[in-house]
């Protein structure tokens, strides 16, 4: 997977959280981001690493994700290996 995939799943996982006020409001209250913080993090690795952090943090969530996109569930797992830095060791 390359960098540009893994960001574009992580992507789909901001859109998908941002479509559903509910969903939206928990990542917002979890992740203590704010909602005008969002666009600048599109750009930014480790804030989409986050994302997908937040979205493998509960399995429903992840699978209704997965379910959305049409994608396997361990992608977004690649995408967030993908997305994390040389030090992490997620």
């Amino acid at each position: 997977m390359t960098i540009d995939e893994a960001q574009a799943v992580a992507i789909r996982a901001v859109e998908f959280l941002a479509r559903d006020d509910d969903r939206l409001g928990r990542f917002l209250a979890l992740t203590g981001v704010g909602p005008g913080d969002i666009a600048a993090g599109l750009s930014e690795p480790a804030f989409l690493a986050g994302v997908l952090d937040h979205l493998m943090s509960d399995e429903s969530l992840l699978f209704l994700f997965c379910d959305h996109a049409g994608v396997a569930p361990d992608l977004p797992a690649f995408a967030r290996r993908r997305l994390s830095g040389p030090g992490d060791t997620w």
